[in-house]
């Protein structure tokens, strides 16, 4: 059987634990958009009170980026 990388990817997800404290998004834009998107995200949720970060990233036979992003759900 042959696995594509979103097949991986999709397996890979259902291992993470729903309930680690993290909130996550996930987008797919092109490049030059994503970068925008993640600047804009820990602009807003920044690293020092959030834990923010790009959890993940890859990109796509068509050159769009799909990543996530993940933060805590308050800075408290």
């Amino acid at each position: 059987m042959v696995f594509r990388p979103r097949d991986l990817a999709s397996r890979m997800a259902g291992r993470r634990k729903p309930d680690d404290g993290y909130l996550r998004e996930t987008f797919t834009l092109p490049r030059d958009k994503a970068r925008a998107r993640a600047r804009d995200f820990l602009d807003r949720y920044p690293k020092a009170a959030y834990m923010s970060s790009v959890e993940s990233w890859r990109e796509l036979p068509d050159g769009d980026i799909e990543f996530t992003m993940r933060r805590l759900a308050s800075a408290d």
